[in-house]
């Protein structure tokens, strides 16, 4: 069987002239398939040159995908899935909360909606194991070997997502731990709390797990490298390796204003994880649960393709809109 490089060279499109290096070949190889990506990518909006936009359901649009067309995924998905409903949308855009709670506004701020992931029932919990499995399996199918996944989650449910993402064969490759001051946790028990000052409910949360996720390679690292661009993860710089540990606060002032979308992460942190999703700087960034668009955001501010995928046509919309902003922030 032909490798990927040997198709390179043996393509009839390429002018007659000297073999290309194995990186000219990746580079080559990335450019055609996201013409084809986009080209079969019905009603994709592009933001940008290189970044596209589309109004779908990410698991149709997977299924819809041939095997090894994409490079990486980053994401921050629906964490208990139900408060991306349509009726718990329709709350949290009317401010009566539903699944999502309402925080007062404190010091003359008005706090962001928090999903209430403890509200969550056994049949709720079943549906998000099979929700997260079918995105897992999806995603195993759609990457090409070594390429990895970033998916964001929270203390309460990070490890039942995490398992259906190795459960589908999925390699778990560690965890990127945001260290973030939350007002989740911390509460006192509702309706008493007068009767018990000294007692906290919860902790209050101080970190957002992101699980790193790699599919198998063919061959060692060295070899997947030289085949698909994949398999590791991007240095910062040639004498700092990409580490797991990242402070960063919650999004607020312009970055907000720009993209009012409730579970917004900030541009400092995204363009850290985005770039280290492709260790060689070629290939395609998915974002199967696009939102406000700022992971599409983020992979343009570094130089990289990227696609995401947005069924809410609000959300879509918002992507519209916040895009230049989002890419035109310093960090």
């Amino acid at each position: 069987m032909s490798s990927p490089q040997q198709l390179a060279l043996l393509d009839p499109s390429r002018p007659a002239g000297p073999a290309p290096s194995w990186r000219e070949a990746l580079a080559e190889r990335a450019a055609r398939a996201w013409e084809q990506l986009c080209a079969q990518s019905g009603g994709a909006q592009l933001l940008s040159p290189d970044v596209a936009l589309v109004q779908a359901d990410a698991l149709e649009w997977m299924r819809a995908l041939p095997p090894g067309a994409l490079h990486a995924i980053v994401t921050d998905p629906p964490y208990g899935v139900i408060e991306y409903d349509a009726k718990h949308q329709a709350k949290l855009r009317s401010g009566r909360g539903g699944v999502w709670r309402i925080p007062p506004s404190f010091d003359g701020a008005r706090r962001r909606p928090l999903p209430r992931f403890t509200v969550l029932s056994e049949t709720e919990v079943a549906r998000l194991r099979r929700f997260f499995r079918a995105v897992a399996e999806e995603a195993l199918r759609v990457l090409v070997p070594g390429g990895h996944l970033f998916l964001a989650s929270n203390p309460l449910l990070s490890s039942l997502t995490f398992t259906s993402f190795q459960q589908a064969g999925l390699e778990k490759r560690g965890e990127v731990i945001r260290l973030v001051q939350t007002l989740r946790g911390g509460d006192r028990p509702k309706g008493a709390e007068a009767e018990f000052p000294e007692v906290s409910v919860m902790p209050r949360s101080g970190w957002e797990p992101w699980g790193i996720f790699r599919k198998p390679l063919e061959g060692t690292v060295a070899e997947n490298l030289r085949a698909w661009g994949t398999g590791g993860l991007r240095r910062v710089s040639e004498d700092e390796p990409f580490k797991d540990v990242i402070p960063c606060s919650p999004t607020r002032g312009r970055e907000k204003e720009i993209a009012p979308h409730p579970s917004l992460k900030p541009q400092r942190f995204l363009r850290r994880v985005v770039r280290a999703s492709l260790p060689l700087g070629l290939g395609i960034v998915y974002d199967p649960f696009a939102g406000s668009g700022s992971t599409l955001a983020a992979a343009v501010a570094v130089g990289y393709r990227a696609i995401g995928t947005e069924r809410d046509a609000e959300y879509v919309e918002m992507a519209q809109r916040a895009f230049p902003g989002l890419v035109a922030i310093e960090v």
